[in-house]
């Protein structure tokens, strides 16, 4: 490298000079993004991380110096050296506008192809073709500036934690397989023949672990693996903010949690999120948004139409509600004139497409037309209008179930359809908790309730009689970050209580014996002394691509995986030799394709 770079060195980076380096000799580095043959006058526009600079050739450069700067394609690697000046014509649209470098000397450092797609920001190629040339796709400004704004986000992270006493402590990557909800990623051993490592879903237990060995604050910003379908916001192997503290309950942790959050905000962006931030319970979000993360940018809030239609004439709704169910409804406030029979129509058939039986809707105006009002007296429609504040100009979308809980759901679903599809505004930070969750999950299609959340999840105090006798009742001492409806983070304070633990195990249907072999390690570290303890885990990929605007994770992530866990760029994952998988002492079962 001395000697392809000769006596030269950088200077300075691209973007970084300005007008007050204007007179200086510098000397720059980086990729050709664009060069411009005026006959007389070459330009080139040279682009590294920080930025852009042009560098100008005219009739007072060397002509062996000018002759080099004609050969100059896009994307060659240059190293270019000159006097900064004052631009002739001044480019407004970037930083280095006002300047350019008078080139005295140019060199080709690496000679480059014709690339296989324009490296610009806004490229049309198709994504499968860029993430085959994934380190082609970075080096795009838009996605460059990701990266680095994520590298930020990280030493923010490591800054506040650090400075409240957190001790960063690395937990391993082959740990013992324990699923947590999604299939473990398998590791064979070589040398334990027949035997796995796991690759962690989370830290969870060695935290856990941490606090038992006394280290009372843990932190890391760790590498998970998960074996699962994949979505726009959700990779086989994530980054997780892992926290844990001893000596503390629920407050205690989203104070600091919150804390982590305003710090972050204002380091990174300049922007200040008040704090604290609102707590809303589970039930509290089901009921009013239909979600357990709910995004609160905008309103259109759940509203419950029992008591004004229970002994209505209209069977569908006098049905959910006398078997227990319920009928309940938003309000698109003001928007009757911008939704047609139409819109509403695909409202109904997203609505189906959810689970619901049907979309009942009135809309309001000069004459009020809907789905059900021959079925319903003047009196019952103003007791509509005024449990759901229709108002006319108004909108109303009802669904009605016997259950309850699916109605909400699916209510909740609606309500951010008929968001996008208006193309409602909605802008800004609006975090929030979700507190008191339910320990409990009914699980339909078994039969059977399940953890929620994971085995150490701790009840809270007044639900514990519960736990034979009414688990929907049972409420965990279990909290989310919520951000713009996406969730960040899930946490809790943990059971340290040996009788609770073994008691949780049995109520979820694992023996003594299954529990000692999944996790006698840590119930054997509890014998010793486990201080009460809870902690939390926050997306690192999710926030930062909620704080960039990105719409996926893999803008945020350098070399991210599609959809079905293939990474392009290296076509991974792959087969290995023969030889290879012998040594492992497994075999491998060809998959049938008849």
């Amino acid at each position: 490298m001395a000697e392809l770079l000769g006596n030269e060195r950088r200077t300075h980076y691209c973007g970084e000079l300005r007008e007050a380096n204007i007179g200086e000799t510098v000397c720059v580095m980086g990729w050709v993004k664009k060069a411009r043959d005026l006959g007389s006058l070459v330009f080139v526009d040279l682009r590294d991380r920080s930025g852009i600079v042009q560098l100008a050739f005219d009739e007072n450069t060397e002509k062996e110096v000018f002759a080099r700067a004609l050969e100059l394609k896009t994307e060659y690697v240059v190293s270019a050296t000159g006097v900064v000046r004052e631009r002739s014509s001044k480019n407004p649209d970037i930083p280095t506008g006002n300047i350019e470098i008078f080139a005295s000397s140019v060199r080709v450092l690496g000679e480059s192809e014709t690339p296989p797609f324009d490296i610009t920001d806004d490229c049309k190629t198709n994504e499968e073709l860029r993430l085959t040339h994934r380190y082609l796709d970075l080096r795009r400004p838009v996605l460059q500036n990701n990266i680095i704004f994520r590298a930020k986000v990280a030493k923010s992270v490591r800054d506040y934690l650090c400075d409240q006493g957190f001790i960063e402590i690395e937990t391993p990557i082959l740990i013992k397989s324990t699923p947590e909800g999604a299939r473990d990623y398998l590791v064979p051993s070589r040398v334990h023949k027949g035997s796995f490592y796991a690759l962690p879903q989370s830290p969870q237990l060695y935290k856990q672990l941490s606090m038992v060995a006394g280290f009372d604050r843990y932190f890391q910003i760790a590498r998970c693996f998960r074996d699962e379908d994949l979505r726009a916001d959700r990779q086989p192997e994530f980054t997780q903010i892992d926290m844990e503290m001893s000596f503390v309950d629920t407050d205690d942790v989203l104070a600091v949690g919150e804390g982590l959050i305003k710090h972050i905000f204002k380091d990174c962006m300049g922007v200040d999120i008040p704090t604290p931030l609102p707590r809303y319970t589970f039930r509290e979000c089901m009921e009013r948004f239909g979600s357990d993360k709910p995004d609160l940018r905008f309103g259109m809030e759940i509203v419950n139409l029992n008591d004004a239609l229970k002994g209505c004439g209209f069977p569908v709704f006098a049905s959910a509600i006398e078997a227990g169910g319920s009928v309940r409804a938003i309000n698109l406030k003001g928007y009757a004139e911008k939704l047609s029979r139409k819109d509403i129509d695909k409202l109904a058939d997203y609505a189906k497409g959810c689970g619901a039986k049907g979309l009942a809707w009135v809309k309001r105006g000069e004459t009020d037309g809907g789905s059900f009002l021959k079925h319903m007296t003047e009196d019952e429609l103003q007791a509509i209008y005024k449990a759901a504040d229709c108002e006319k100009g108004d909108v109303l979308l009802i669904l009605a179930d016997n259950d309850n809980n699916r109605v909400l759901t699916q209510l909740g679903q609606l309500r951010v359809e008929a968001a996008n599809r208006l193309g409602v505004e909605r802008s800004g930070y609006n975090f929030l908790w979700v507190v008191e969750m339910p320990f409990f999950e009914y699980d339909y299609e078994s039969g059977e309730w399940v953890a929620m959340h994971h085995p150490f999840t701790s009840p809270m105090d007044e639900c514990l009689e519960y736990l034979d006798s009414d688990k929907g009742k049972v409420r965990a001492k279990a909290y989310d970050l919520v951000l713009n409806g996406i969730e960040l983070s899930s946490g809790s304070i943990r059971i340290t209580d040996p009788a609770l633990q073994a008691k949780i195990f049995d109520l979820l249907g694992l023996s003594k014996e299954e529990a000692q072999v999944k996790f006698g390690y840590l119930l054997e570290a509890f014998r010793y002394g486990a201080p009460p303890h809870g902690g939390m885990g926050i997306g690192l990929d999710r926030l930062v691509m909620q704080m960039v605007g990105a719409t996926s994770l893999r803008d945020v992530v350098a070399y991210p995986k599609m959809q079905n866990a293939k990474e392009l760029m290296t076509d991974c994952p792959a087969s290995v030799p023969a030889e290879a998988i012998a040594e492992l002492g497994i075999s491998i079962v060809k998959e049938d394709k008849a």
